[in-house]
């Protein structure tokens, strides 16, 4: 017991954190729970189990092979259909390719994506980030927002094979200040940004992949408290808690492949918020408030002793903010 609690203090489980159902095990990361239950050196009973009984995309164990194969028809995913804003980009039936849904107010969720062009200090090299092209969505899947955006610095590559973008999309495309006030507009429900705090719940909550990047090209301050980035999520993240990419992510939680040609921002988007609502719809328990530390320290040491493993998981606190905590209200 003495062993449990120490263990405990210094590795902060929690009910948050992904766990095996066969064995109850706890990981620090979806990737270890896969290890766990799948290689390569995975527990033999649970992998048995699991092999028979486990979904490989949302790690749940269901009572029987057929509750899986029912199971997994709904979690395995469609990819998303892409590609069609460039289509109509090459029969020039856009001008300038936006869309600009005003007539909805602005969502309780949505997710965000652009795609860059290459710039340079000196106008040659290209290895300078500029935003060329932007998409909004909402988690109904539905685009909110989409343009072209004319970067501020004239694009010396415009990295056309992932990209897809061309120099006559910008020509006549948004300005970036353009671009960034009609996105501020949706994400704080077309309320003046001076006039709102982090706390006043009316900002959306902003789902991504490298969102600080993506927020820094478009120059958009946002609350780092209604960011869920799909990139820095504790569970997403590989067990040496270096990011994955979205198209691993998308291949192994939603079980579909994605940028298989030039990238589109629409498809980046609908990976991020899927991934998003997969990990919004997790089950756990109420626990403590999150992003804080165990408090341990707190309880005598004798008073922790008497506890059970149940009791003591039940004190823990997550190092991280879950995001089931926000279908909790």
């Amino acid at each position: 017991m003495e062993h449990l609690v120490e263990h405990m203090r210094t590795s902060y489980h929690s009910v948050h954190e992904p766990t095996c159902r066969i064995c109850k095990k706890h990981c620090r990361s979806f990737e270890s729970l896969r290890e766990h239950l799948i290689g390569p050196l995975p527990k033999e009973e649970c992998k048995r189990i699991f092999s028979n009984q486990g979904c490989k995309f949302c790690l749940v164990i269901l009572d029987n092979p057929d509750a899986l194969r029912l199971h997994q028809e709904i979690c395995l995913l469609p990819s998303v259909n892409t590609g069609v804003l460039a289509q109509l980009a090459n029969l020039s039936i856009f001008d300038n390719l936006t869309i600009d849904n005003i007539q909805i107010r602005g969502p309780q969720v949505a997710a965000l994506a652009c795609k860059m062009v290459g710039g340079g200090g000196g106008g040659s090299d290209g290895s300078l980030d500029l935003c060329a092209r932007v998409c909004l969505i909402d988690e109904y899947e539905s685009m909110i927002f989409h343009t072209y955006v004319k970067p501020p610095t004239p694009a010396t590559n415009y990295r056309y094979q992932t990209t897809g973008i061309r120099a006559e999309y910008l020509r006549e495309a948004l300005l970036l200040s353009q671009a960034q006030r009609k996105i501020q507009d949706l994400l704080y429900n077309r309320e003046p940004m001076r006039k709102l705090r982090p706390t006043d719940g009316k900002a959306s909550i902003l789902v991504g992949h490298t969102l600080d990047r993506d927020l820094s090209l478009l120059q958009i301050n946002f609350p780092a408290t209604m960011m869920r980035d799909t990139a820095k999520y504790p569970p997403l993240m590989q067990t040496n808690k270096l990011s994955n990419s979205l198209k691993y992510l998308a291949k192994t939680y939603l079980g579909y492949d994605m940028q298989a040609g030039s990238e589109d921002p629409y498809e980046d988007c609908v990976a991020s918020m899927r991934l998003y609502k997969r990990m919004r719809s997790q089950v756990h328990k109420k626990g403590d408030h999150p992003q804080s530390q165990n408090n341990f320290a707190l309880w005598r040491q004798s008073e922790l002793e008497k506890m059970t493993p149940d009791q003591l998981l039940e004190i823990s606190r997550s190092d991280f903010y879950c995001w089931c905590l926000d279908s909790q209200g």
